[in-house]
């Protein structure tokens, strides 16, 4: 008797323990085939390179392909939606970007919910953005900016790449925290040459596109709209230096489908925060406008509830639509 009940607890331990191994076998078998990572955006542009230039780091480290496949459309739905139906088991992986936490709530119908369908892994960048005026709008300050909408309630035009996207939200926000009244101007194309031709007075758009424009005096910058100064333009003061609170970046990180196992998710982080730490390529993201943004998983995942929550209320608050 006594043995049997030797035997018995002999086997329960062993039992016990196979959850155990089996993690570790998981976190150090990952991955053993190419990986998929799904960009929503089309090939060419500063997001689908910075994934390809990850993509390339993390395929060196862990020695297997990671493979950047685009699906644009539908302002990043169609490609998050592929990687819910996705299976959960870290060989699809989304390229999350702020559009994302917009999404939620700016379309009322969508076929998953970003929240709960995909585990934030980890974040790659952001991109502050920098409001920028046409050189005849007689203001060279924000506080000048504020006073000078006030004056002119409705007679300044704010461009941005469209209804929903960074540039308007960012645009909307400072509305919604100064009381200014701005018409909100879309574009499907570049709105820089309505911009320098003065068509449109303002925009928060992004600081590589307009750089030289602001260094030879064709645009003017008034703030950046990042929580600090950047070394970029490290003599424009923040928007939150005269607005306190505001902040508005363009950022990407990385999702997977929900109920992908904690060990890849985990090893994925620390191998993406290693990658973010190399020095050339953070020189190859200051190129793209871009500075890294490595969290752990758990702040990553509250950094992206916390920003849909902050654009819900400005969509809310703008009333806007999809185009």
């Amino acid at each position: 008797m006594k043995l049997a009940r030797r035997r018995f607890l002999h086997l329960a331990a062993g039992a016990a323990a196979l959850p155990v191994v089996s993690r570790i076998a998981i976190a150090d078998t990952y991955p053993s085939r190419p990986v998929r990572w799904i960009v929503g955006l089309p090939p060419g542009g500063a997001v689908d390179i910075i994934a390809r230039l990850i993509g390339q780091r993390l395929s060196e480290r862990l020695g297997q392909p990671f493979v950047i496949e685009n699906r644009p459309g539908a302002a990043t739905n169609i490609a998050t939606e592929a990687v819910v139906r996705a299976a959960p088991d870290g060989y699809t992986l989304l390229m999350t970007v702020s559009a994302n936490a917009i999404n939620v709530t700016l379309y009322d119908k969508l076929n998953f919910n970003f929240i709960s369908d995909i585990a934030s892994v980890a974040g790659l960048y952001r991109v502050p953005l920098v409001m920028e005026v046409n050189p005849a709008v007689s203001a060279n300050s924000v506080p000048d900016f504020i006073a000078y909408a006030k004056a002119n309630p409705g007679k300044i035009n704010m461009a941005s790449a469209g209804n929903g996207s960074a540039q308007h939200v960012a645009g909307e926000l400072f509305k919604f925290m100064t009381g200014v009244n701005m018409v909100h101007v879309p574009y499907r194309g570049s709105y820089l040459p309505d911009l320098l031709g003065g068509q449109v007075q303002v925009v928060f758009g992004p600081i590589s596109q307009s750089i030289e424009y602001i260094r030879t005096g064709k645009l003017r910058a008034l703030a950046v709209t990042a929580a600090t100064r950047q070394t970029t333009l490290p003599d424009i003061p923040t928007v939150a230096e005269f607005v306190p609170g505001y902040e508005a970046t363009v950022w990407s990180g990385l999702g997977a489908p929900k109920n992908t196992p904690a060990e890849i998710i985990d090893r994925l982080n620390k191998e993406i925060n290693a990658v973010l730490a190399d020095a050339d390529l953070i020189a190859r993201l200051a190129d793209l406008g871009a500075i890294p943004m490595p969290m752990a998983t758990s702040e990553f995942r509250k950094f992206v509830a916390d920003e849909t929550e902050k654009w819900a209320k400005v969509i809310k608050f703008a009333g806007i639509k999809p185009e």
